[in-house]
């Protein structure tokens, strides 16, 4: 295709957006309101899906080790726990450390525990991350049968609970956003079908003179991507500046550890760039679409 074609076909979608003036409105308000809608649903859906990670990198294997155990049995539990495959790390905690952490994380009560500093109740633990958060059931009921394991604790049934709830609002984001695209692909091949219909006589006339399949498709198809590309502007600005706005009023104030929303850059250009490419890629869809159904060429 010649430099030429390109620029004829690029100046014929032009055309046919403004001579078209009020269909080209409802297809790019329409678009706008779809891609608005996607665009909320994956910003929510992302911080989720991040705080989610979070929450799951955190959860951590804590095994208490039997008082009976000396110091060798302790680094050959140690060693066997390294050697488990789904182990990411290891760091052992004596039970001197636990006692202070305890004393620390309970503030002004935690002076109460100070009496025990002369006869440690609390067990020497070892403090086992696994390479995926998803390993930590399988991998705690491996070492909770070694020797010398008094107890192994990892959060049991609220992590197995904490994953479904995860897996599930992934699954349930997925369907709504796809929900939202195809909307938006089947407002555009209706828009681009009105838009074909209204030229027919045009095309008629186009296949007469000798025009190919092609060179009367790629008008539309570039129309239908405008289409999209226009119709993601406004999504992509209210969301910029939505997200500015909360990101920078929630953080400060956010205080719980493992909720954190995504930096503001580089996420929003992340967004912006999804929701140009979407906005694009169904517009073009959209009209092939309708050239393929309605045109017959």
């Amino acid at each position: 295709m010649s430099i030429r074609t390109v620029g004829r076909h690029f100046r014929e979608s032009g055309k046919s957006l403004t001579r078209n003036g009020w269909m080209t409105f409802a297809s790019v308000s329409a678009v706008t309101v779809t891609l608005l809608l996607v665009g909320v649903f994956f910003v929510i859906m992302m911080n989720l899906n991040h705080i989610a990670e979070n929450i799951q990198k955190d959860v951590e294997i804590r095994v208490h080790l039997d008082p009976a155990a000396d110091d060798h049995n302790k680094d050959l539990i140690g060693k066997k726990i390294e050697q488990i495959s789904a182990v990411d790390t290891v760091a052992f905690s004596p039970k001197e450390k636990e006692l202070t952490n305890l004393i620390d994380e309970m503030g002004e009560d935690g002076k109460t525990f100070e009496l025990f500093e002369q006869d440690n109740p609390l067990n020497d633990v070892y403090v086992v991350k696994t390479k995926k958060p998803t390993d930590v059931v399988k991998t705690a009921k491996q070492i909770e049968k070694f020797q010398y394991v008094q107890s192994v604790k990892y959060g049991q049934g609220y992590v197995e609970k904490m994953f479904d709830v995860v897996n599930v609002a992934r699954n349930i984001g997925i369907v709504l956003i796809l929900g939202l695209l195809f909307t938006a692909m089947f407002l555009i091949s209706n828009t681009i079908k009105i838009t074909i219909v209204a030229r027919r006589r045009e095309i008629e006339i186009m296949r007469l003179v000798g025009a190919t399949n092609s060179f009367i498709r790629w008008p539309f198809f570039l129309e239908g991507a405008w289409l999209g590309i226009l119709g993601s502007i406004l999504p992509i600005a209210f969301i910029a500046v939505a997200y500015s706005y909360i990101y920078d009023f929630a953080s400060p104030r956010i205080k719980i550890k493992f909720v954190e929303l995504l930096h503001f850059n580089p996420f929003i250009w992340q967004i912006s760039l999804i929701l140009l490419l979407i906005g694009a890629v169904i517009g073009v869809w959209g009209s092939l679409m309708s050239v393929r159904k309605f045109l017959k060429v």
